[in-house]
This record gives structure tokens, C-alpha cells and sequence, in this order.
């Protein structure tokens, strides 16, 4: 009766929003905010894009840890722990960027974030698959969204667009360029702490438990068979080798574009970028880009459900990749004025959204099923991590070394020519991207 009673108390719209809130926070602040932060403080392309895109690992491999969490404690004390954990060492971060060797020891730090979030993922998720039955899923999948894309708003667009304020006032004040940015990033960074810590002291009360597996007795050891057989089994999948080859190659070109945008955007005119500062940068990119992703996705799910995934998912790979030819326009043209550039930042981030959702349907429906469906979802995400981490962390080597081959100011120009031939095999593969339908009759 009390275990009724407490499920009743805790309705699901009290800590869904919340929980996937703080799923999305960390995620989009190492992914993003992080590379405009340590450009301010005078970070070089190569160094940021590199160690930027390299704190993402765990996000990759966090299917292999994800059945260990099973054994320890309750999937509530997993989500609270790893808020508490992100909460602190984004406060330690905010402390550190003062000093003469911060970019190494944040780094660092950030990683530590990066682990904590990806387990913060998979705990939060078993508690939503555990607490909601089917229908609770499906109703309240709208809610999960919907908060993890606000938390992009609110650091890519709202801490972002307070940053650059903070960095101007400080300029005012009579501070230099890199004391500004200390400052205001301190400021930004230490905010993100404090939220996180007061979310982990929320769902302190409101999380419900999730439970304890059934399986929880079972030994580390009979846990990481398990684990090798799940492996095995996806590997043995018809068409494997092209479904992973695919999940790399749709994103491809996003991994490279993904880092250099935001510091293309900041540069000066002189050094070939469109010199927008901080706060419009939070205001055109992190807000009415990250609203217009939400649109696409959106808009996408009924334009599938209209024609069916097999033919739409050639439409939704044109959708995703052809847009990056804004930002080859923009570093040729530089334009000037702020609605054309605020235009195709938009544009291109409703394409992403509209295209990332075919990739998405097509793990679930094609590459997962089977008896370990869930786990082979994970292993699908995480190759696809992967596929946008590795050109990422490339992606300001080969931007500066543009810039010295075809001597071009900060390289953007030849660095999105490139990338537009970084589109052509994801055309290509989904074209010819063999459906488990199809397998099945031949």
C-alpha cells in the first residue's frame, strides 16, 4: 500500500522533464559550449576540436558498463550520484580556468563529466523503463524529448548569450580579452554546477527508485558473458558490416562541421569567419537553431509515417547533408547581415533535425531487432558516437592545415568545400542501404 501510495505521489511529469533535463545538459555543454569557451580563452582549433570531441568516448562505450549498474544499489542512486559528481566537477572546471595550466586539468575534469554523464544516461533510462508501463512510455516520450532539447536551448542559446553579455561587461570594466572570458566563463561554468547539484537534490525526492533488477545476484562474471554473447550475436547480424558502415557514413560530415561552425562564426571577418560574437552566436545558433532542430524532428515522424521509411530515408539523408552548403556559402561570401546569417543557421539545423530522425528509426527498426533489441540499440548509438567523434576530432587539424595549403584565412573556406565531398558516400550508402525485409524474403 505505501509502495502504491509513494508511485502516486511521484507522478511522472514531476520528474521526467526534470531527469532528462539534466540528461541533456552535460551532454550539450562538453559536445558544444566547451569549444567556444576555450576559443575565447585562446585555445587553438587543433587543441579544441581534438580533446573536445575525444571527452565524448564514454557516450561510445557505455554499453559495455551499462549491465555492471545492475549489480549496485538502485538506478535512482545511480542518476543522483552522477548529478552530484557532474554538479561538483563542473564547479571544479569553473575554478581552474583562471589558472596558467587550465586547459589541461579541465580537460581532464571534463572527462570525468563525460563518464559520469554516460552512466547518468543509462541509469535514467532504466529508471523510465522501469517505473512507466508501455502506454506511461508512450505518453510522457513527447515530455522526455521535448526537456532534453530544452536543455540544449538553455546552454547553447540562453548560458551561451549570458556568457558573451558577461564577457562584454567585463571588457567595459577595463579587463583585457582573456581575463573577460575567464571571468565570464567561471561564472557560466559555476552556474552549470549549481544546477546540476539543485536537480540531484530534487530528484533526491521526487525519483522514484526504478528498482532493482531481477538479475541482480548474477556475479560480474556471468554479467560480462552475457555481455560477449549480446556482442557476438550483433555481429552475426545479415548485412552487419553495411548497417555499421552506414551509421558511420550518414553522419560523417556532421562530425567534421560540428566543432568548426561555432568557432567559424566567432572569427574575425580578417580570419575568414563571419565575426559574430558570443551572444548572437548563443541567440542565432544555440536558440533558434536548437528550436528549429526540434521543428524538423518533429515534422519528420509524420513525414515517415506518411511514406514509410524505406522511401524516405534517401529524402531525410539529402534533408540532413545537403545544408552544410550554407556554411560553404558563408565562408565565401561572408555576409554581413544578421537575418541572412541567423536564415541559414536555421535552415541548416532544421535539415539536421528532419534528417537525424531517419537515422534514429532506422537503428530501432533495422539494425536492433532481435532478443537482445535494447542492448543492440546501444551498441548501434554508440558506433554512431563514434562516427561523429572521430572526424571531429580531426576536423581543426584539418582546418588549420587548410588554411596553410591554400592560404585562406583560417582555412574555412576549403575546410567546407571538403566537407561537401564528406557528403557524397552517406548519398551513396543510403541509396543502396539494404532493408531486413528485403533480406529476409531473398
Amino acid at each position: 500500500m505505501s509502495q502504491t501510495t509513494n508511485k502516486k505521489a511521484k507522478s511522472p511529469i514531476t520528474w521526467v522533464p526534470s531527469a532528462y533535463f539534466a540528461m541533456g545538459l552535460p551532454f550539450v555543454v562538453l559536445n558544444m559550449v566547451t569549444v567556444l569557451m576555450f576559443e575565447g580563452l585562446g585555445v587553438d582549433k587543433t587543441t579544441i576540436t581534438f580533446w573536445t570531441s575525444l571527452i565524448l568516448l564514454p557516450y561510445t562505450l557505455k554499453p559495455l558498463w551499462s549491465p555492471f549498474l545492475e549489480l549496485f544499489k538502485t538506478k535512482k542512486f545511480w542518476v543522483i550520484t552522477t548529478q552530484f559528481i557532474t554538479g561538483i566537477t563542473f564547479t571544479a572546471v569553473a575554478l581552474v580556468l583562471g589558472l596558467p595550466e587550465f586547459f589541461s586539468i579541465a580537460i581532464g575534469l571534463l572527462a570525468i563529466i563525460g563518464f559520469s554523464g554516460a552512466t547518468h544516461d543509462i541509469a535514467c533510462d532504466g529508471v523510465y523503463m522501469s517505473e512507466l508501463d508501455e502506454k506511461q512510455q508512450a505518453q510522457y516520450i513527447g515530455w522526455q524529448g521535448a526537456f532534453y532539447n530544452i536543455a540544449k536551448i538553455v546552454a547553447t542559446g540562453g548560458l551561451v548569450y549570458v556568457a558573451g553579455v558577461l564577457i562584454k561587461k567585463f571588457a567595459e570594466s577595463g579587463l583585457d580579452n582573456h581575463a573577460s572570458n575567464v571571468r565570464a566563463w567561471m561564472i557560466i561554468i559555476g552556474t552549470l554546477g549549481a544546477i546540476m547539484i539543485l536537480l540531484a537534490l530534487y530528484h533526491t525526492v521526487m525519483l522514484p527508485t526504478g528498482g532493482k533488477s531481477k538479475d541482480a545476484k548474477r556475479s560480474a562474471a556471468e554479467i560480462g558473458r552475457e555481455l560477449v554473447g549480446v556482442l557476438v550475436d550483433f555481429f552475426k547480424k545479415k548485412n552487419i558490416v553495411y548497417y555499421i558502415a552506414f551509421i558511420i557514413l550518414y553522419r560523417f560530415a556532421e562530425g567534421f562541421v560540428m566543432k568548426i561552425v561555432p568557432l567559424f562564426l566567432k572569427a574575425s571577418r580578417a580570419d575568414g569567419g563571419l565575426g559574430l560574437d558570443v551572444e548572437t552566436i548563443g541567440l542565432y545558433y544555440g536558440t533558434y537553431g536548437a528550436i528549429a532542430f526540434v521543428l524538423g524532428s518533429i515534422l519528420a515522424g509524420y513525414y515517415i509515417k506518411w511514406i514509410g521509411l524505406r522511401k524516405a530515408l534517401f529524402h531525410l539523408c539529402c534533408c540532413f547533408n545537403i545544408p552544410f552548403l550554407i556554411y560553404t556559402i558563408f565562408s565565401i561570401y561572408q555576409p554581413t547581415e544578421g537575418w541572412i546569417v541567423c536564415s541559414g543557421i536555421v535552415f541548416e539545423y532544421f535539415g539536421y533535425g528532419f534528417g537525424f530522425v531517419g537515422l534514429t528509426l532506422f537503428m530501432m527498426q533495422q539494425v536492433a531487432p532481435g532478443k537482445s533489441q535494447m542492448a543492440h540499440y546501444a551498441f548501434a548509438s554508440g558506433i554512431m558516437n563514434l562516427g561523429v567523434m572521430l572526424p571531429g576530432m580531426l576536423s581543426g587539424w584539418l582546418c588549420e592545415s587548410f588554411e596553410t595549403w591554400f592560404n585562406k584565412p583560417g582555412g574555412f573556406e576549403p575546410f567546407f568545400i571538403f566537407v561537401l565531398f564528406a557528403t557524397i558516400p552517406a548519398f551513396l550508402i543510403t541509396w543502396f542501404v539494404p532493408f531486413r525485409e528485403t533480406a529476409e524474403k531473398e
